[in-house]
């Protein structure tokens, strides 16, 4: 009917009237977010052409950089090389010109620390960018340093010590103490940390270790420590030994006296006039009151006789070859005497009369 249609009618229109407001206002939020779009969208532009800028520039700064440390790479590598070759010249015209192996050896040691000296403050001040800050952290550092690598320190202290001073040399022949035992070798290497020693068969090792040929690692800083003989030191290369053996009391003393020094005399005259020599030459150096070198003979009570105790001078490095010789030659030559008898531990067995007896205080 007409009613119904105008009814419809009306009704469509309210809801297309109503459909209308909701589109304005879907159009009006669409715009709004289009315009905070347009806007996000001009700033991530201008971030990424900033970005694209930045990466153009830092690829450009980082090719740079590159270039600059290799052509830095290559003049600090061609100076090491240039200081490497300098320092072969120098250790050739060394070991060319220079006949002493001992100063040659401490020359060579000298040469190659301060080379490697040279190149650590190279590579050192050329990576770094700025050495006040490790001067500060080390400042800082130094006392925990000190307590952490003290023996390091001292090995180093030592080193220097040794080298500067002219106590210890390579080739000297050297007598250290550690927890009682004793140790007599051949100073073979002096690094800065530490002595080498090749231990060698003398009398220590005959009649303490009986062990011999082993190499010994002795720190630096036992110079300061321990005591260590040097058995050779400042060119003198003799030492005195001495040979002791026992007589009876009946027999003739100063026989035995006389015919040990007789022949300490003949096997150790070299040695005597070479310490002679020596000993004069020390003299400006060091005050020596007592520089007699003479074969030396004394005598002694002992227990079961008296003591003949000889003393001579012989090659520091070769002690137990001249007292084998001299030992032997003294046993011949008393042998051959009817009065003189070498003395043993013995008893007193007394027959037919009473013993005697022991006073008692």
């Amino acid at each position: 009917s007409k009613r119904d249609t105008l009814s419809e009618f009306i009704r469509y229109n309210r809801d297309l009237n109503i459909t209308e407001d909701s589109y304005i206002d879907e159009l009006q939020k669409t715009e709004k977010q289009l315009k905070v779009y347009r806007r996000t969208l001009e700033i991530f532009k201008t971030s990424k052409s900033a970005l694209d800028r930045k990466i153009s520039e830092l690829n450009l700064n980082i090719k740079a950089d590159i270039s600059k440390q290799i052509e830095k790479a290559i003049i600090i590598a061609s100076t090491i090389l240039f200081l490497l070759l300098g320092f072969l010249l120098i250790k050739f015209l060394v070991r060319k010109y220079m006949s002493e192996n001992e100063l040659f050896y401490t020359t060579n040691k000298a040469l190659n620390f301060t080379f490697i000296t040279i190149v650590a403050i190279i590579l050192l001040f050329s990576y770094l960018e700025n050495v006040s800050h490790l001067v500060t952290i080390l400042s800082f550092a130094s006392a925990g340093i000190a307590i952490a690598l003290k023996d390091w320190f001292m090995n180093i202290m030592g080193w220097m010590v040794i080298i500067f001073s002219g106590s210890l040399h390579v080739g000297d022949r050297v007598k250290f103490l550690k927890d009682g035992k004793e140790y007599v070798g051949d100073i073979v290497d002096i690094s800065i940390l530490r002595m080498t020693i090749h231990e060698d068969v003398t009398l220590t090792t005959y009649e303490v270790n009986r062990r011999a040929g082993r190499i010994i690692f002795v720190p630096n800083n036992y110079i300061f420590t321990e005591m260590i003989a040097n058995y050779s030191h400042a060119g003198i290369k003799t030492v005195w030994d001495g040979i002791d053996f026992v007589i009876t009391f009946d027999s003739n003393i100063s026989k035995a006296q006389s015919i040990s020094k007789e022949i300490v005399r003949k096997y150790s005259k070299g040695y005597t006039d070479m310490t002679r020599k020596q000993l004069n030459r020390l003299r400006s150096k060091y005050n020596m009151r007592n520089t007699a070198v003479e074969p030396r003979v004394f005598a002694f009570f002992d227990t079961y006789g008296v003591r003949i105790s000889v003393w001579y001078l012989t090659n520091a490095f070769a002690t137990l070859t001249l007292r084998s010789t001299i030992s032997m030659e003294i046993l011949n030559r008393i042998r051959e005497e009817d009065d003189i008898d070498i003395s043993i531990p013995a008893q007193s067995i007394y027959v037919n009369r009473p013993s005697p007896t022991v006073r008692e205080d």
